[in-house]
């Protein structure tokens, strides 16, 4: 499985956390184990992204707000966009993976799965992301 196929998973992974509102070890287990995910670094990129994400989820969800227009507040995010959001933002601001890598994969998840609006949506937060934090 390569880089971008592991970004899905994790992706799915952060979405059903948004739904269920769970997260532990145990949770990330089953899930690899669910997906058939059988790659070694596979696995471990996502272990590390999702306990990424929610260890520095209190400073993303920030960052979040801080990039939305002045008349939106978080809530109005569908939990497609939320998910995609907080991953890409601890790949730019914790993993240190090239914004443009990032950006590019952010807005191929969000044609996949959100709707027509998506991913022009999340470009432009993390656009706005990126000269922030660059």
């Amino acid at each position: 499985m390569n880089r971008s196929g592991a970004r899905d998973k994790a992706f799915k992974f952060l979405y059903q956390e948004e739904v269920q509102k769970e997260n532990n070890i145990e949770a990330i287990n089953l899930f690899i184990e669910n997906n058939k995910i059988e790659n070694k670094d596979a696995q471990q990129y996502i272990i590390d992204t999702i306990n990424g994400v929610n260890e520095n989820l209190e400073n993303i969800t920030e960052i979040i707000k801080k990039n939305l227009k002045q008349d939106w507040k978080i809530e109005r995010i569908s939990k497609i966009s939320l998910a995609i959001l907080k991953l890409a933002i601890y790949e730019i601001v914790y993993a240190k993976i090239p914004f443009k890598v990032v950006i590019n994969e952010a807005v191929e998840l969000a044609k996949k799965y959100g709707d027509d609006n998506a991913p022009a949506f999340v470009n432009g937060i993390l656009a706005s992301v990126v000269k922030e934090n660059i």
